[in-house]
Parts: C-alpha cells; sequence; structure tokens
C-alpha cells in the first residue's frame, strides 16, 4: 500500500517565485473586458469617495450646527448624508452586477482556450498524467484565477484609490493626528513581509494535495467495479482517508497563516486609534482639538486601515490563486509535438500504398520499442500484425495514424511523408477501431455519427447493418435514440465494439485499423460478423492486430512482430510451411482450443 500512496506523491515544484509575468501574460484575458472593468472601477471609485465626505459632514454637524442650535441645517446634513449612503449602495450594485458578468467571461475564454490545447497534446501527456490532475486544472483552478483577474484587479486600484483620498481628508481635518495614523504603516509592512513566502508555500502545498485528492478520486469512480471485483474497498478507503487528511492538514496549515493577516491589521488598527485618543486628549491638549476633529479623525482612522486590510485579503487570493495560475499556463505550455510542420500539405485522396522507411522508436529516450522496421504494404491488402505482447504491433498503428513522432525514418502514404502533411486531411481518411471502444454520452446514433456529422438516419442504418449492430439496437427501449451513459455503462463490451464497427465504417475510411477490434465479441456473433468485415476490409489497406489467430488467416499479409522489428512476414499458408514463430504460436493456440 506504500508504494500506492507514492504514486500520488507531488510532482510540481512548489519553490518557484512569485512571477509577475503570469499577471502580465493574462492581461490577454482582461483586455476584451477593460472598458467594462475601468466602469466598475470608477462607479466604485465614486461610491467610496462620496462616502469618504460622512465623517466631515458629521464633524461640522458637532462642531458647528449643533452649538448653533442651527436645526434646518442639521436636516440639511443629514438628508446629505442619507444620500451619500445611497450613491455608494447603488455605485457598489452596479458594480457588482457588472463584474459578475466580467468574471464568467474570463471563465469562459480561460477555459475554452485551455480545452482546445488539451484536444491538440499528444497521448505521451495523457499517458503521463493522472487524468483527474488535469481535470482540476480546467475546472477548480480557472474558477479561481477567474475572480483574481477581474474583481481582485479592480478592487486593488479601488482600494489604493481609497487609500489615498483616506489620506488625503484625514490631513484636511489635522495634520498631527494623521500621522499618528501613518505610523502604523511600517509596523505592518514589516509584518505582511514577514508571512509572505510562508503563505505562498502553503498554498502551493494545498493546491498539490487537493491535485493528487481529485486524481486517485477520479481513479477510483472509473475503476469502481475493478475495486469491488478485488474487494479492495478497505484499503483504497484507507489510502483515500491519508489524502484527505494530508489535504486537511495542509488546508490548516494555510488558513494559519491566512488567519494572521486580518487579526494583525486589526490590531494594529486599534492601537493607532488608541493613539489617536491619547494624542488628541492628552499629549495635543492645547484645547485645539473638538470632540467633533477626534471622532472624525478616528473614523477616518478605522476607514485608513480598513482598505488595507482589505487589500491583505486581496493579497491573500492572489498568494492563494497564483499558483492556480502557474499551473494553468503550465498546461498551455505543455508543447504540441504532434502538429502540422511549418509547409504542411494536405493528404490527397489516398490509395492505399504505405511505406515505412528505416522507421525507430521509442517511448522512452535508450528504450526502442522499434528499431530500424521497414516494408511495404499495397493499396487494398490486409494485413494482420501478430506477436507477444509488448512487442510493438499497437505502436506500428499508431505510427501510420501520426500519434507518435518516429525517432528516425520516415512513413510514406502514397509517397507522400506524413510528418508533412496536415494531421487532420490524414486521419480524416483513416478508420480506427481499438479493442477498448470508447462510447461517449448520448444517443447511440450520434456515437454512430461522431466521425461522420452529415451522415443521414438511412447510412447510419446500413452501416449497423452491415456490422450486426443493429439487431440489438432496435430491441432497445428509444433504439437508435436510447440515451447512453458515461463510458455506455448500460452496453456489453461486444456491444459498445459493434457500435464502434458502425461508426467505423460510416466514415468510409481508405486506412483501416483493427486493434483487438473482435476481442469482446462472442464467437456466434464474430462469424455473423465476418461478412461485414469482408465488406469493409474490401478495397481498403487495412492493418489487423489479433490474437485469435484464426481470425487473420485470409489476410494478405502476416507480420510476426518481436523484439523491435518483423521476425517474420508472409502468408499464412507461407509462414506455416516455415514452421518458424508463427507456426509455433499457431499450432499452441490451437492446441489450447482443442
Amino acid at each position: 500500500m506504500a508504494g500506492r500512496r507514492n504514486t500520488y506523491r507531488e510532482d510540481e515544484i512548489l519553490e518557484t517565485p512569485f512571477d509577475v509575468h503570469h499577471l502580465m501574460r493574462a492581461g490577454v484575458y482582461i483586455k476584451p473586458y477593460a472598458l467594462k472593468m475601468i466602469l466598475a472601477l470608477s462607479l466604485s471609485a465614486l461610491g467610496a469617495i462620496t462616502g469618504l465626505f460622512a465623517p466631515m459632514i458629521t464633524q461640522h454637524v458637532l462642531d458647528v450646527l449643533v452649538p448653533a442650535k442651527d436645526v434646518k441645517k442639521v436636516v440639511l446634513m443629514a438628508l446629505l448624508l442619507v444620500g451619500v449612503f445611497i450613491i455608494s449602495i447603488i455605485c457598489v450594485t452596479f458594480r457588482s452586477r457588472m463584474m459578475i458578468g466580467v468574471s464568467q467571461s474570463i471563465i469562459y475564454d480561460i477555459r475554452k482556450d485551455l480545452f482546445r490545447h488539451l484536444q491538440e497534446l499528444p497521448f505521451q501527456y495523457y499517458d503521463d498524467r493522472p487524468h483527474g490532475k488535469i481535470l482540476i486544472r480546467v475546472v477548480n483552478y480557472v474558477n479561481s484565477v477567474s475572480d483574481m483577474l477581474s474583481n481582485g484587479l479592480i478592487n486593488i486600484v479601488l482600494e489604493t484609490i481609497n487609500l489615498i483620498f483616506i489620506v488625503i481628508f484625514m490631513f484636511l481635518v489635522d495634520v498631527k493626528l494623521a500621522l499618528v495614523v501613518m505610523c502604523g504603516v511600517p509596523v505592518l509592512a514589516a509584518f505582511m513581509f514577514y508571512i509572505k513566502n510562508k503563505q505562498r508555500r502553503a498554498w502551493q502545498m494545498v493546491s498539490n494535495k487537493n491535485s493528487n485528492l481529485n486524481a486517485y478520486l477520479q481513479e477510483n469512480i472509473v475503476g469502481a467495479r475493478i475495486t469491488q471485483i478485488f474487494a479492495r474497498e478497505d484499503e483504497n478507503a484507507e489510502i483515500f482517508a491519508t489524502l484527505s487528511d494530508n489535504c486537511r492538514k495542509t488546508w490548516m496549515k494555510a488558513v494559519r497563516y491566512n488567519n494572521l493577516i486580518w487579526p494583525g491589521i486589526d490590531n494594529i488598527s486599534v492601537l493607532v486609534r488608541a493613539g489617536v485618543y491619547i494624542c488628541g486628549l492628552i499629549v495635543f491638549a492645547n484645547g485645539n482639538y473638538t470632540v467633533g476633529t477626534i471622532l472624525a479623525i478616528t473614523s477616518y482612522a478605522a476607514r485608513f486601515w480598513q482598505p488595507i486590510m482589505n487589500l491583505g485579503n486581496i493579497f491573500n487570493n492572489f498568494i492563494n490563486n497564483i499558483a492556480y495560475l502557474e499551473r494553468i499556463f503550465e498546461t498551455m505550455d505543455e508543447p504540441v509535438t504532434i502538429k502540422d510542420c511549418d509547409d504542411a500539405v494536405d493528404m490527397k485522396p489516398i490509395k492505399g500504398h504505405v511505406e515505412f522507411e528505416n522507421v525507430t522508436f521509442a517511448y522512452e529516450e535508450g528504450k526502442d520499442v522499434l528499431h530500424n522496421v521497414s516494408f511495404t504494404v499495397e493499396p487494398g491488402e490486409s494485413v494482420a500484425l501478430v506477436g507477444p505482447t509488448g512487442a510493438g504491433k499497437s505502436t506500428i498503428v499508431s505510427l501510420i495514424s501520426r500519434f507518435y513522432n518516429v525517432g528516425e525514418g520516415r512513413i510514406l502514404i502514397d509517397g507522400q511523408d506524413i510528418s508533412k502533411v496536415h494531421l487532420k486531411s490524414l486521419r480524416s481518411q483513416m478508420g480506427i477501431m481499438l479493442q477498448d471502444s470508447f462510447i461517449f454520452s448520448g444517443t447511440i446514433k450520434d456515437n454512430i455519427r461522431y466521425g461522420k456529422l452529415d451522415a443521414t438516419d438511412e447510412e447510419i442504418v446500413k452501416s449497423s447493418k452491415t456490422v450486426c449492430a443493429d439487431s440489438f439496437i432496435t430491441k432497445m427501449h428509444d433504439g437508435y435514440e436510447t440515451e447512453v451513459k458515461e463510458r455506455g455503462n448500460l452496453l456489453s463490451q461486444g456491444q459498445k465494439q459493434l457500435i464502434s464497427f458502425a461508426r467505423t465504417l460510416l466514415s468510409d475510411p481508405a486506412i483501416l485499423v483493427l486493434d483487438e477490434a473482435t476481442s469482446s465479441i462472442d464467437v456466434q456473433t464474430e462469424k455473423a460478423l465476418q461478412t461485414g468485415l469482408n465488406a469493409m476490409l474490401k478495397g481498403r489497406t487495412s492493418f489487423i492486430i489479433a490474437h485469435r489467430l484464426s481470425t487473420i488467416k485470409n489476410c494478405d499479409k502476416i507480420m510476426y512482430i518481436d523484439d523491435g522489428g518483423i521476425a517474420e512476414c508472409g502468408t499464412h499458408d507461407e509462414l506455416m510451411a516455415r514452421k518458424g514463430l508463427y507456426y509455433r504460436l499457431y499450432t499452441a493456440q490451437m492446441d489450447d482450443i482443442a
């Protein structure tokens, strides 16, 4: 179990410095909404500055109008005070509504770009990462940073403006008492500097722990059946409890740093206001300080620390979310290694001539899966790939579709180097049936139409009948309109494969790849399907990977893949006559069946 936990050890760098370039780079998502943000800022600033007149109005009422017993002006000042508060409320309300729209638009833009980039990343990226860690970046992290990029930036400017005007108003009321209030600033600066780095590292750790938990949770939801088959519920619950406890501990540690901010600022604020009372009533007591003046200064002092507290909270959010922003850009910066070259051209309509020229390939550097492989397949030929597990059969067909780049050599289709053609023009002419037939949420019809969106209902039914899928589809409660859940959980593995066959046939590929495509289909259905398979293979260059050797006896060519290359090649009869590797594999399988 300890080894299992190590799988979820953090794989991300924690000690990355705060990089302002991340915020500058995020400007591309802010720019389209700059005018709305400026308007929102203007409304907020208007409301905030209007509200700053309240202490001055109060001072004037207490020091001038009340002693003069001017009731009429007191009433007018009261109405003016009400007007000040109404203006502030209106400005804040409009600003809030406007920024909700901006925030959601930023979420949409970032998530759209992130998803588009993920769609272009090579198989290798998904091979190397738990899918849960990818998912949390697209959903949770984007939600977190959007508010920082919208309200967060506006609030920084707003609170700064508010702070400046509060200082101006304080000095207009009294210079000496204003200086007393300002004495707390150096103390606050030292306090904030002390906890900044510790706080950021703590929230980065929270980010990683949550990512680990999400990855393990997603994996166990997908693998729930396997968990129950092997009675792993207790062990998995213990691992999940450990990961969850790690999240709790790191969160509590990070929150402790967060909770140092506002009490620290609040304590400094209380001490400063106490200093104002002491200095105003005792130290500077020369008859110049009226009750209105002291109340006005203390009111501004309280307001002075409020934007500082707000800036501290914003700073907290920035510390928390800058790590998320880093992770988002880290994903966006992931190189798209499988892409069109600068001088790429469209793949011409494929006839089906496939040639490997001294192809070498490795998933990991220095560990070749294929080494110096060369072969030629003529248009319309059916080629079976057999051999031991891990020999490179699936790798060969993946390279033909250019899901990976070759390390050395070339792959040609009809004389065109596939590394120099547009990927879409290549893959749109290929049909690939995998052993794990993936079914999307939606109707059966939508799944069959997935590769040819303009297909008619008649074409869908025809392709389904050809591959023996129509018989079970029409028996379902809504036929082709039957809704299937995530990954087709309502369907058997055999039914999934038949639907995938129909989907592949409907796309009318020029080159067909069947990778253990009938592994989950029973023998009786497979025999009935053979006619449909023959129709699919007719006139198409096809590559068939099958462990059930009886299904590939009639292929034009059989290649035995072993030790990084082609150990044997020929027809079934030729290879049986040689009595080599294929002969031993075939006879052993026939003996097992017998």
